[in-house]
């Protein structure tokens, strides 16, 4: 991959990370979505599906990696 290509990329995580009161990174997955090349919402929910599936079978907890979380939109 191209340097200019990874560095955008990172950019784009940068500018969406979100902190918690206590310093941890996360990011919420709509707000990558776009960044990854998906523009339907439910095309990137089947990616996050297998995703989980693929962290289960290797032997990982799920709830330690993928946390269940709702953003509320503007309406």
């Amino acid at each position: 991959m191209k340097k200019e290509i990874i560095e955008s990329l990172i950019n784009d995580f940068e500018s969406v990370s979100q902190k918690t009161e206590d310093g941890l990174e996360f990011w919420l997955a709509r707000d990558l979505q776009h960044s990854l090349g998906y523009s339907k919402w439910d095309n990137f929910l089947s990616v996050i599906s297998k995703a989980k599936t693929s962290c289960e079978i290797s032997g990982y907890n799920v709830r330690d990696h993928f946390a269940d979380v709702g953003k509320m939109v503007k309406i």
